[in-house]
C-alpha cells in the first residue's frame, strides 16, 4: 500500500517519499535519464537520509546533516531554509510523535526536496489556531518553502517541503499554478534577497516569502492593508489613502536598517533633483505615531528642518494619494519645511502611506504640474524599489527569530534542572526581547512565587526584585497582555527602584499541558516601545519555556520521590563488629530519577530480646534484583525486610534462603529474579580473625585477599532465588584470619564495560584485589570504586554495590 497524502499545500504536485536504509545513507541515480518522450532530457536526481533517535540533541545532528548534504550538492544558498524548517520538523517529531525520525533530502530537476518522516502515523499533525493551541512549525514551514505536504503510510507518518534550486523559477510556478518564464514574471514579484547580495539566486525564488512578509507588514503597521485599489507603481490612484492615511501609516524605522533601502533613497532623492533641476530633494519616511522623518536628502534639503511634520496634518492631494505642487509656502508640507515651492508625491505600499518624496525650491512658482506627474512617477518607481527591500529586511529579520527559536529550543530541551531551565529562559529574554525578565512559578503553597529575576544591567536587578515582590501578584491570566503591577508598589520602593518603576511590562503566562504553571514577565524603558515582532517571539518562547520548565518540575519531583524510595531500602547504618574492619558502596546508576535493583545489608543477629549481652553474631547480605524501577524495588523491599526478620528468628542461613525463595515464588508475575550472597559472621574462640559460614544464590562469587597477595573464590555457586520451588541451599564455611579481606560486589563491578571488555574479563576483578594487599577496608572499597569508574569512558548503566570485610 502506497503512501497518500492528505495535506499538500501550494499547487506542488502529490509526492511519495522515496525507501533509503534505516542507516546513513547517500545514493546516487545516473544524471542521464530518457524515455520515448523526453529523448535526451537532464535529470539531476539525488538522494540522501539519515534516522535520528527521539532526543534533544537528534535536532541539531539533524540541522547539521541537512547542511552538509546541501553543501555537497552545491545548494549553500538554500541550506539556511532548509536547516529551520527542518529544526521545526524534527522538534515537532521529537516532542508530539515520541519516535525515532528520519530526514531524507531528494534533489530532483532543479529542486530540492527535504521530508521528516517518524514513526507515529495514527497522530494527526497538530495545526496551530485549527487543532492545536499552540506550536509555529507548520506555519514556519510555509512562509520558508514553495510548498508543503504531509504524507502517510501503515507505519509512519512524513512531513515534506519543497525549496527551489537558487535561479530557478520553480516558487513562481508553484504559487501561480502554471509554467512562466522568468522574464514574464512581473517585477513586483522578484523581490530582492538580503541587503549585500545581488539580485539574483535566492530572490528569485521569495514570492512565498514577499507573500507572507507583506502580511507582516500590514500587521506591524498596526492594522489590515487595504485589499482594493492599485498597488505601488499603479497610476490610476483611486482614493483610498483618504478612508484614514494618519491612522495606518507603515513604520519606517525597518528601512532605515536595510542598505539596500538607503541606497535607493539616495539614487532617487539624486534622481529627483536631477530630472526636476531642483534645489533639494529629500525622502521622508513614516513612523506609526504619525510622524515623519528624514530618509535621505540631497541639495538644500539636507538642511531642512521637519519640525512637527506629520501625517495628520498633509493636505488633502496627499491623502488622496495623488502627486501635488504648492506654489508658494501657503501649503502646510511647505510651510513645515520652510520652501517657497514644493512638489511632492506619496510612497505607498499596499493602500498604505511609507513616506514623502519632495522637491523644494527657494523661488515661489518653481515646479509646475508636469512636474508633478514625473515626481507622481518616479514616487511609484521608488515605492517599488523601498517594497521590496522592506520584504527583504523582514524575511531577514524574520529567519533570524526563527533560528533563535530553534536554537532556544535546543537550550531548553538540554536540561531537566528546573532552577536551571527558569535562569536559562531569563537570559534568553534578555536583552533580546526586553531589558529584564521575571519568572513567576505557581505551587500548592504559593499562588505565585518569583522564583527568577534577571536585568540587563546587574547593577537595577536588586532593586528590580525588591520592587516585583512588593508589586501586586502575576496576573492569573491565560492569555498574554500589558501588566500594570508595578504601579501598585509602595512610592519608597519605587522611587529606590528609579525609572525601572515606569517601565513598560508585557505578561505572558507559562500554560503546560492544560494548566497554568506560572508567568514570564519582560519589561522596557517606557520610552522604548514593544515591537510586536518581539511580543509575538516572547509569546513563542513562553510557549516552549512552558513545556521546559513543566518537563523540569515533573523530573525533579521524581528524582525526589526516587531518591526517598531508595534510601528506604538501604540499611540506616553499618553496626560495629569486634575485631572486623566493615565498608560498603553504593552507587545507583543512571540521575537518580530511577530506583536500583541492587542492596546490601549488614546486621547484628545473635542479640537475644531481654538480655543485656552485647551481639555475638552478625549477618551480612548483597543482592541484586533483576530489572530497575518500581517492580524491582518491591522486591527489593521484600529481601531485605525478610532478611532480617527471618534472621531474628535465628534462622540458619540456608533455612532463610529457602523462605525467601518461596516468598519471590508466591509474587507470581510481580516477582523478579534475584541474586543474593548471605552470610553469617561469628566471632574464634582464640580471637584470631572470624568464621563466616556464607550461601552465594546465582550472584558473583566473594573473593579472599591473602596478606600475601594471593586471591580466591570462596563460596560455590548454587541456584538464584525466584526460579525453582524447593531448592536446598547449603553453607560454605570461610576462616577469615587477620589481615585477610572478603570481597563481595554485584554485577555491576564484574560487567563494566569499555567497548567490548568488561572488567571481570580474564580475572580482572582478581588482580585488582591483589593491588589491594596491606590497605584497609576503606581504602581498598575505595580503589575498587574509582578503578569500577574510571574502566569506561561512559558512566555505567547498572548500580554498583559491594561490601568489604577485614578481619584485623
Amino acid at each position: 500500500m502506497g503512501r497518500t497524502p492528505s495535506r499538500t499545500h501550494a499547487s506542488a504536485p502529490r509526492l511519495s517519499a522515496l525507501a533509503v536504509a534505516r542507516p546513513v545513507s547517500l545514493t546516487r541515480w545516473p544524471d542521464q535519464v530518457s524515455d520515448a518522450s523526453n529523448e535526451g532530457r537532464q535529470l539531476d536526481r539525488q538522494t540522501a537520509s539519515a534516522t535520528f533517535p527521539s532526543a534533544a540533541a537528534a535536532v541539531a545532528d539533524a540541522r547539521r546533516f541537512v547542511r552538509k548534504v546541501l553543501a555537497d550538492w552545491g545548494m549553500d544558498e538554500v541550506a539556511d531554509d532548509a536547516v529551520l524548517a527542518t529544526s521545526e520538523l524534527a522538534t515537532n517529531a521529537i516532542a508530539y510523535a515520541g519516535t525515532s525520525f528520519e530526514v531524507s533530502c531528494h534533489l530532483e530537476e532543479g529542486d530540492v526536496r527535504i521530508e521528516v518522516r517518524d514513526r507515529h502515523p495514527t497522530r494527526g499533525i497538530e495545526m496551530p489556531g485549527v487543532t492545536a493551541s499552540s506550536g509555529r512549525g507548520l506555519p514556519s514551514i510555509s512562509r520558508l518553502a514553495a510548498s508543503w505536504g504531509v504524507s502517510y503510510d501503515r507505519r509512519t507518518k512524513g512531513v515534506w517541503f519543497r525549496l527551489p534550486r537558487p535561479g530557478a523559477s520553480s516558487a513562481a510556478s508553484a504559487l501561480t499554478g502554471q509554467d512562466a518564464e522568468p522574464d514574464s514574471v512581473p517585477e513586483v514579484a522578484k523581490p530582492a534577497g538580503l541587503p549585500g547580495k545581488p539580485p539574483g539566486g535566492r530572490a528569485a525564488r521569495s514570492e512565498a516569502a514577499r507573500l507572507w512578509a507583506r502580511e507582516r507588514i500590514a500587521r506591524d503597521g498596526g492594522g489590515e492593508a487595504s485589499r482594493d485599489g492599485a498597488g505601488p507603481g499603479g497610476q490610476a490612484r483611486d482614493g483610498r489613502l483618504a478612508e484614514g492615511v494618519g491612522e495606518v501609516p507603515v513604520a519606517g524605522d525597518r528601512l532605515l536598517r536595510s542598505p539596500a533601502a538607503l541606497e535607493s533613497m539616495e539614487d532617487g532623492v539624486a534622481t529627483v533633483r536631477e530630472v526636476l533641476g531642483a534645489e533639494g530633494a529629500a525622502v521622508l519616511l513614516t513612523e506609526r505615531d504619525g510622524r515623519l522623518i528624514m530618509g535621505a536628502s540631497a541639495g538644500t534639503a539636507a538642511e531642512m528642518p521637519l519640525g512637527e511634520l506629520s501625517v495628520a496634518g498633509l493636505g488633502p492631494a496627499a491623502r488622496a494619494g495623488s502627486a501635488w505642487v504648492a506654489a508658494d509656502a501657503s501649503d502646510p508640507t511647505a510651510a513645515a519645511l520652510q520652501a517657497r515651492s514644493l512638489a511632492a508625491a506619496p510612497l505607498e505600499s499596499q493602500g498604505r502611506l511609507t513616506g514623502l518624496v519632495v522637491a523644494v525650491s527657494s523661488v515661489s512658482g518653481r515646479f509646475a504640474e508636469a512636474d508633478g506627474v514625473r515626481l507622481g512617477r518616479l514616487a511609484d518607481e521608488m515605492s517599488l524599489s523601498l517594497e521590496k527591500a522592506r520584504v527583504g529586511e523582514l524575511e531577514r529579520s524574520w529567519r533570524g527569530w526563527l533560528s533563535f527559536v530553534a536554537e532556544a529550543s535546543d537550550l531548553l530541551a538540554g536540561t531537566l534542572d528546573q532552577e536551571r531551565t527558569m535562569a536559562l529562559v531569563a537570559q534568553l529574554v534578555v536583552p533580546r526581547l526586553a531589558t529584564w525578565c521575571a519568572v513567576y512559578t505557581v505551587t500548592e503553597a504559593e499562588p505565585d512565587r518569583l522564583a527568577y529575576v534577571w536585568h540587563a544591567d546587574e547593577n537595577r536587578a536588586d532593586g528590580l526584585r525588591e520592587l516585583l515582590e512588593h508589586a501586586g501578584a502575576a496576573p492569573p491570566t491565560d492569555v498574554p497582555g500589558p501588566w500594570s503591577g508595578l504601579a501598585t508598589a509602595p512610592d519608597d520602593v519605587r522611587a529606590a527602584a528609579g525609572d525601572t518603576a515606569a517601565d513598560q511590562v508585557y505578561a505572558f503566562p507559562l500554560i503546560a499541558r492544560g494548566r497554568r504553571i506560572g508567568t514570564i514577565v519582560i519589561g522596557r524603558p517606557s520610552g522604548d516601545r514593544f515591537p510586536r515582532s518581539a511580543i509575538e517571539l516572547a509569546e513563542e518562547l513562553s510557549r516552549r519555556a512552558a513545556l521546559a520548565v513543566d518537563n523540569a518540575r515533573l523530573f525533579s519531583a521524581q528524582t525526589a520521590m526516587s531518591s526517598a524510595l531508595q534510601r528506604s531500602l538501604l540499611p540506616p547504618g553499618i553496626p560495629e563488629i569486634p575485631g572486623m574492619e566493615v565498608a560498603v558502596v553504593y552507587e545507583p546508576a543512571g540521575e537518580g530519577s530511577e530506583v536500583g535493583g541492587d542492596f546490601y545489608d549488614v546486621f547484628e543477629s545473635g542479640l537475644r530480646p531481654g538480655t543485656p549481652a552485647p551481639a555475638s553474631r552478625w549477618r551480612f547480605a548483597i543482592g541484586d534484583v533483576c530489572g530497575t524501577g518500581p517492580e524491582a524495588a518491591a522486591v527489593t523491599g521484600l529481601a531485605r525486610h525478610a532478611l532480617r526478620i527471618l534472621a531474628a528468628e535465628d534462622m540458619s542461613v540456608p533455612a532463610v534462603l529457602a523462605r525467601l525463595n518461596r516468598l519471590i515464588l508466591g509474587e507470581g508475575e510481580r516477582g523478579r529474579l534475584l541474586t543474593l550472597l548471605h552470610g553469617e559472621i561469628a566471632a574464634r574462640r582464640s580471637r584470631d580473625g572470624v568464621t563466616i559460614r556464607l550461601t552465594s544464590a546465582g550472584h558473583p562469587p566473594p573473593l579472599i585477599l591473602d596478606p600475601d597477595g594471593g586471591v580466591r573464590e570462596a563460596a560455590s555457586p548454587q541456584p538464584l532465588l525466584g526460579v525453582f520451588d524447593g531448592v536446598e541451599f547449603h553453607t560454605d564455611t570461610v576462616d577469615l584470619r587477620r589481615g585477610e579481606v572478603l570481597l563481595c560486589v554485584t554485577d555491576g563491578v564484574t560487567e563494566r564495560r569499555s567497548g567490548n571488555r568488561l572488567l571481570g574479563d580474564g580475572h580482572g576483578l582478581e588482580r585488582l584485589l591483589a593491588g589491594c594487599t596491606g590497605l584497609s577496608a576503606g581504602a581498598v572499597a575505595a580503589r575498587i570504586q574509582r578503578a569500577v569508574r574510571d574502566f569506561g569512558p561512559e558512566p555505567s548503566n547498572d548500580d554498583v554495590a559491594l561490601i568489604v570485610l577485614r578481619a584485623s
